[in-house]
């Protein structure tokens, strides 16, 4: 088939223009190491691990940058072990990482407290300047920059959801890490929030991981009607907690959908996750192309999740009131 001059004009045009933007969008050059850093436990073992570094994997090739071409990613896990973040941190920085990226916020305050020249991307933190972790949204200044949320108002929104879907209900606990000066504060304002809706909350708190079925127990002990879990504690301790509320029929409301997705969760309220872990990779395509994370906003997410497990309602006798599905974003049946 022969092609017209014209054809062939627009083929060389359409041809250097493609290798342009493939040029832009994978720079050539040494291979950039990007530190991924989380409290979480590792994909082999965590399902929800494995579906966010997919997310963030997915948003990465999205701008052209590819594990083994132009990119190399040093994973550290703690696995729940909070005290382990600030040697995982220094390890990153010992390497020279181009950036860290990090999710929550003991996380992000150990990868601050390593270094303060490596850029610093947060996948999702909360009150970010309520805690000090960086001067304002719109310039955060210094070293970090990223995503942030509201977790304790998050929090207040999921304590009336329960309250609206079991409205005998009276007492609810909460595991959580006491050794974090956020979480205090958090459950603090969880306290609040729950003596408004005429619930009473018991302080499940705890500071290693081996305490997690000693204060499970406590809570049968006491008779808590339900258990409210927040994210940064379901992703180390998913399976632990499942097998707990499924043993001790105990419905689970959570700040993480793969407790509802993947466990024995009855509801999720929360940020989607798995979006988050996509979207930051623009933040990771900036900064290593010269952009400073002093100068990048940080955004607030888009994407609120509510889930519901049919299943897990049936399993335990509840029903799920019309007015909690309809504002349902995902429904498993």
């Amino acid at each position: 088939m022969r092609i017209s001059p014209i054809g062939f004009i627009m083929a060389l045009t359409f041809s250097a223009l493609a290798s342009s933007l493939q040029a832009d969008a994978q720079p050539a050059g040494k291979i950039r190491r990007i530190g991924f850093l989380t409290l979480n436990a590792p994909p082999e073992s965590s399902a929800d691990s494995a579906a966010r570094v997919a997310a963030f994997r997915q948003g990465l090739r999205e701008f052209g940058w590819l594990e083994g071409q132009n990119i190399a990613i040093e994973y550290r896990w703690a696995a729940g072990r909070s005290d382990r973040l600030s040697a995982l941190a220094e390890e990153l920085v010992r390497l020279q990482v181009d950036l860290i990226v990090v999710g929550g916020n003991p996380v992000v305050k150990a990868a601050k407290q390593a270094t303060t020249t490596i850029p610093i991307v947060m996948t999702l933190a909360a009150d970010v300047v309520e805690t000090g972790l960086v001067a304002s949204l719109a310039q955060p200044g210094g070293n970090i920059t990223g995503r942030s949320d509201s977790a304790i108002e998050l929090d207040g929104k999921l304590l009336e959801l329960l309250k609206e879907t079991l409205p005998q209900v009276t007492r609810v606990a909460i595991p959580w890490d006491s050794s974090d000066p956020y979480s205090v504060r958090r459950f603090t304002a969880a306290q609040d929030a729950a003596r408004a809706l005429g619930l009473t909350l018991q302080s499940l708190a705890m500071q290693h991981p081996d305490e997690l079925e000693r204060v499970l127990e406590a809570a049968v002990q006491e008779r808590a009607d339900a258990l409210v879990v927040w994210g940064v504690m379901y992703n180390p301790f998913g399976p632990r907690i499942a097998v707990f509320a499924a043993t001790h029929r105990v419905p689970v409301f959570s700040g993480n959908a793969a407790a509802v997705e993947q466990h024995f969760g009855l509801l999720a309220y929360n940020v989607n996750l798995i979006d988050t872990h996509r979207s930051v990779a623009s933040y990771v395509d900036r900064i290593l192309k010269g952009a400073q994370p002093s100068d990048l906003p940080i955004e607030r997410p888009q994407h609120i999740d509510l889930v519901i497990n049919l299943k897990t309602a049936e399993a335990l006798g509840i029903t799920i009131p019309p007015t909690i599905l309809f504002q349902a974003t995902r429904v498993i049946r």
